[in-house]
């Protein structure tokens, strides 16, 4: 369907979100994607997380980091009324009915798919448990800080961990990358929860391994989603 733009929101130097309202709303479950085409001087493609939640009306969002591109030099000359193309929902990447705790990995532009079950979940009170270790290079990385922050405010079952290479010193964090004792650090009942994984593949792999080889989760509490929105 064709979708117009109503506002491009920059969330950090090379993020922007890109909020959509669509002829027809579709329902959509909190994690899932869609594809999106701009029609520019060649056709561009991206599948992409919805980085909006369903109890955000009146549009759907994608999130982007701004890379070299085709899509992302297409994306970046776009203004608010300007239209593309979406298809959507795809994807099983989502909460479970009823579960009481749960962890999120990511890395990066990984938290799309996250900032949207866990906004979906703190809205609609689910009271579930929710703990989040999000990696990045610097503070000025982190996409979706300020969103984060309210989140957590107002609801006392999430926690957030960041996990920084470059940190500084009034940023509360740990230092590096996650690994298997900032896991048991951050999260000490990780063998009650379900696992979410979200950020570059190799990541992912990365963190599959420390969770079942290191940690001895089974394989039935590691949900995965490969990010390849760059």
């Amino acid at each position: 369907m064709e979708a117009r733009i109503v506002e491009i929101i920059p969330r950090t130097y090379n993020v922007k979100s890109v909020r959509l309202a669509t002829a027809q709303e579709l329902p959509y479950q909190a994690g899932q994607f869609g594809c999106f085409i701009l029609k520019s001087e060649i056709e561009c493609k991206r599948w992409l997380s919805l980085s909006s939640s369903p109890t955000e009306k009146g549009y759907i969002e994608f999130t982007k980091k701004l890379t070299e591109s085709d899509f992302s030099k297409a994306l970046g000359r776009l203004l608010p009324g300007d239209t593309l193309e979406v298809q959507y929902p795809f994807g099983k990447f989502t909460l479970e009915q009823g579960q009481a705790k749960v962890a999120f990995l990511s890395g990066g532009i990984g938290i799309t798919p996250i900032r949207s079950i866990v906004k979906d979940a703190v809205d609609r009170r689910l009271g579930t448990d929710m703990v989040l270790v999000y990696a990045n290079r610097s503070v000025r990385d982190i996409v979706f800080k300020e969103d984060f922050d309210q989140m957590q405010q107002q609801c006392p079952l999430l926690k957030v961990a960041h996990v920084l290479c470059e940190p500084t010193p009034d940023f509360k964090c740990t230092t590096g990358h996650i690994n298997a004792q900032v896991i048991r650090n951050e999260i000490p009942d990780y063998r009650e929860r379900k696992f979410y994984l979200c950020g570059p593949p190799a990541m992912v792999e990365a963190m599959k391994k420390i969770l079942d080889a290191e940690l001895g989760l089974p394989q039935g509490n590691i949900i995965t989603e490969n990010f390849q929105g760059y």
